[in-house]
């Protein structure tokens, strides 16, 4: 009777967990981070099962369509003109060869295409041609998204229109340890631009980067930040910093593996129903950590040999990974699969 009265109670502490809420504390989100390890990827466990299927990932793929000489001075960004890390500037890519790389990312099981172009803003013109990508990339049967720095409420409605169905626009950090990452962009600003989106009735994409030197409070607070949204992200991508020499963090500490799949599990148990996805960072991260990654809640991948800039591992040898822990590319064909 005492153990049948435990697992109701356990039960029931699930379903709570798995609620959907908007109103988390920052001392609630730090009591999750310091439960047991064990502790908290079975809680995150738990509400993954609810929401999805615990062996599917969602793979995405992303293309740098506009590279370099960006104003702003992210402390992590290569792309970034204030600082000298060898990044050559590129002007916006022809339709011909995005669709081409979007081509064989479908062919690889990409069931996304995302896009990022390095503006702090794009001008209406550059929305112009960017809507001929969005429109070229659906025709392949793919869904697709966009970065492209901060947007006007005309522009948001644009991108709708011409059926974008994802915009990223990350928060980054926390809003208190923001200021020492960036300067040239408010986190109002990134707040704003998200409202527009959501408004125009595009879904958003919205996560962070951990292992820029910040601390506990301020992963839990980048975690309560997307989970009190008036809506969750449908995707929320989780990045570990990728040290690049001549950026202001190419010296930054290495981050605890551990702390970092704390992270992920958190975000599972805040944002129960959202794709959340391993971003940058992954080519230092062991099998292990991965495989760590997704038993507390991560979904989603982006594939690909490079993330904007940076490298990514191979195609073939994440299909190597899924295939050793028993894991599904969403959509993906069974030749896929075998090859």
């Amino acid at each position: 009777m005492r153990l049948q009265r435990s697992e109701q109670q356990g039960t029931a502490s699930v379903s709570a967990a798995a609620a959907i809420r908007h109103d988390w504390r920052r001392d609630e989100v730090m009591a999750l981070f310091a439960l047991p390890f064990s502790d908290l990827l079975f809680r995150a466990q738990q509400v993954h099962r609810e929401h999805f299927d615990p062996n599917e990932v969602q793979v995405s793929s992303l293309l740098s369509i506009k590279t370099g000489s960006c104003s702003e001075d992210c402390a992590y960004c290569p792309q970034s003109a204030h600082h000298q890390t060898g990044v050559q500037r590129e002007g916006l890519l022809p339709v011909a060869e995005v669709l081409e790389a979007a081509a064989a990312a479908k062919s690889q099981g990409a069931s996304r295409f995302c896009m990022g172009a390095a503006w702090r803003s794009p001008s209406d013109r550059d929305i112009d041609r960017v809507v001929e990508l969005i429109e070229g990339v659906r025709g392949l049967g793919m869904e697709t998204c966009m970065t492209l720095g901060m947007l006007t409420e005309s522009q948001a409605e644009r991108l709708h229109h011409a059926g974008l169905d994802y915009y990223n626009h990350n928060l980054d950090t926390s809003e208190e340890f923001y200021s020492q990452i960036i300067s040239t962009r408010t986190y109002q600003d990134r707040l704003d631009t998200l409202e527009r989106v959501r408004q125009a009735g595009i879904n958003v994409c919205c996560g962070g980067i951990v292992g820029m030197g910040e601390g506990d409070e301020d992963r839990a607070g980048l975690l309560m930040g997307l989970a009190n949204l008036p809506k969750h992200p449908e995707s929320v991508p989780i990045n570990m910093l990728v040290r690049v020499e001549g950026t202001p963090l190419a010296d930054a500490a290495t981050l605890d593996p551990l702390v970092f799949v704390r992270t992920i599990a958190v975000a599972r148990i805040l944002m129960p129903r959202s794709r959340v996805r391993l971003s940058a960072g992954r080519t230092e991260m062991s099998d292990e950590m991965q495989a760590l990654c997704f038993l507390a809640g991560a979904n989603s991948i982006f594939y690909g040999d490079k993330l904007l800039t940076t490298e990514n591992p191979q195609a073939r040898q994440d299909r190597n990974l899924f295939g050793r822990l028993g894991l599904r590319m969403a959509g993906a064909t069974a030749e896929l699969l075998a090859g």
